[in-house]
């Protein structure tokens, strides 16, 4: 089957599959924002249109439907992958670097074949994801020679019944979990890899495959990914995936800080239907990962970040403030800023708000993927899927080692997340160490500081993440 004919059933199967996702995420609460209209970038900005291929949602879990966050975008009279990186208007390892200050400059911060990629990085990535990607090293192989980065030090781990009970959670499986190409992770598990060792190359990145999708599932290999960064004295955990919020899910939290909390910070992506909420990105102790649109004029060079209209954001209607002892039985502590964003009183305004901080995610300005299993090879990518791992990569980059409790003992705290918004209401450093995204909506407009489209905004730099 041709790729051409290969989209088509995809896209008529998603609109299938996905009628019922649609319908459920167009449910809001009285007062809260419609979801926003789809509208095609500006004129001039990208080089042509195309079409977006959002992958079905994938196997029921124990609370809510756990679903991967990314898309795909199509060019126009183009094909769902290419042989190789043909269309030059997608973003590469070096041009992300460049936006983002974590490579060198360049003119324009033009994407291209160059070799000017982001350098640094310790510990460990891990990547939690589900069902079993068997191209995983090769594939990163090829995405490393393609940009010229230097070769992952990459394990896959299988986070199966071997491991035991661990805090209470056992796995489905006693081997290997089923192919990932059957359910739309593989390309999900490609986008985790790639773009977090792009972001710090030399961090140790780590594959952690959960039997299933469901929540359950992956919640045991979170602790298995806990485990094995811990091993490597510390580093990021990311999760691409999420789940509509439900009752009870404060109860999880503990899966995000307790167990692992030394030199470990926790990301999650924030969603792709436009001022969603998700869990786990609205539990308190993981950066929640919003999505930017990057507007390049006609000739490629960057002019700004917008909010992507698809980004995931708003209040939790579950996760709310509360002060130890409580937070040893899952409930978490807003960041010092939230506090003092919403009220500066506990009760003024009690809940979690998304997103913390956010990245590149609108696929009309993806990031080349590349995924062999799939039956492809290399795709252009987009949703709040890209921004996790990436965002575990820049933090990781920055080398402040944070998690959420001292090495020493101490109080839970959610040390990276005060440290993000600390810098709000700085003089200098705000303005320095990130990008303001002021124009857009995902239904919630974004504007001056805090949004619940882009969170702070976007990273530029190393310092203060």
């Amino acid at each position: 089957m041709n790729h051409i004919a290969k989209t088509s059933i995809l896209l008529a199967a998603c609109i299938a599959a996905n009628g019922a996702w649609g319908d459920e995420s167009a449910g809001h609460t009285p007062g809260t924002p419609p979801p926003p209209q789809s509208t095609q970038p500006p004129p001039g900005i990208f080089k042509q249109p195309g079409t977006v291929y959002t992958p079905p949602v994938s196997t029921p879990g124990a609370a809510g439907v756990v679903h991967t966050n990314y898309k795909i975008f199509i060019p126009q009279g183009g094909q769902m992958s290419s042989a190789t990186p043909q269309y030059d208007y997608a973003e590469t390892p070096s041009s992300m670097a460049c936006v983002y200050g974590v490579g060198p400059a360049f003119s324009g911060c033009v994407p291209g074949a160059n070799n000017d990629h982001a350098t640094g990085g310790w510990g460990a990535i891990a990547l939690v994801d589900a069902y079993n990607y068997p191209t995983a090293a090769g594939d990163l192989k090829v995405f490393d020679e393609e940009w010229g980065l230097p070769t992952a030090h990459f394990v896959k781990i299988i986070a199966n019944s071997s491991y035991g009970t661990l805090n209470g959670l056992t796995a489905s499986c006693s081997g290997t979990p089923v192919n990932a190409n059957k359910s739309g992770w593989d390309i999900e598990e490609a986008l985790d890899i790639e773009w977090s060792h792009a972001m710090a190359p030399s961090a140790e990145i780590l594959l952690v495959e959960a039997c299933t999708s469901s929540l359950n599932d992956l919640l045991y290999a979170e602790e298995v990914a806990g485990a094995e960064v811990e091993a490597y004295g510390g580093g990021d955990i990311s999760n691409s995936w999420g789940a509509d919020e439900f009752s009870g899910e404060e109860s999880y939290d503990n899966y995000f800080y307790r167990y692992y909390p030394w030199n470990i910070t926790y990301f999650a992506a924030a969603g792709d239907s436009g001022s969603e909420v998700i869990y786990p990105s609205s539990s308190p102790w993981v950066v929640s990962a919003g999505g930017t649109t990057v507007n390049r004029d006609s000739n490629g060079n960057f002019l700004s970040e917008s909010c992507w209209s698809d980004s995931g954001g708003g209040p939790s209607t579950i996760e709310q403030w509360a002060n130890p002892p409580g937070i040893e039985s899952g409930l978490g502590p807003w960041t010092n800023s939230q506090y003092i964003l919403f009220g500066g009183v506990p009760f003024a305004q009690p809940f979690r708000s998304t997103p913390d901080i956010s990245f590149n995610s609108d696929p009309n300005s993806g990031v080349y993927v590349y995924d062999s299993d799939e039956g492809g090879a290399w795709y252009i990518v987009g949703g709040t899927s890209v921004a996790s791992p990436s965002l575990a990569g820049i933090v990781n980059n920055a080398g402040n080692k944070l998690g959420q409790s001292p090495a020493d003992g101490g109080w839970y705290s959610t040390y990276e997340l005060n440290l993000l918004y600390a810098q709000l209401n700085t003089v200098k450093a705000y303005e320095t160490n990130f990008y303001d995204v002021t124009s857009g909506s995902n239904g919630y407009a974004a504007g001056t500081g805090y949004d619940q489209c882009t969170g702070i905004g976007s990273p530029r730099g190393k310092l203060g993440k």
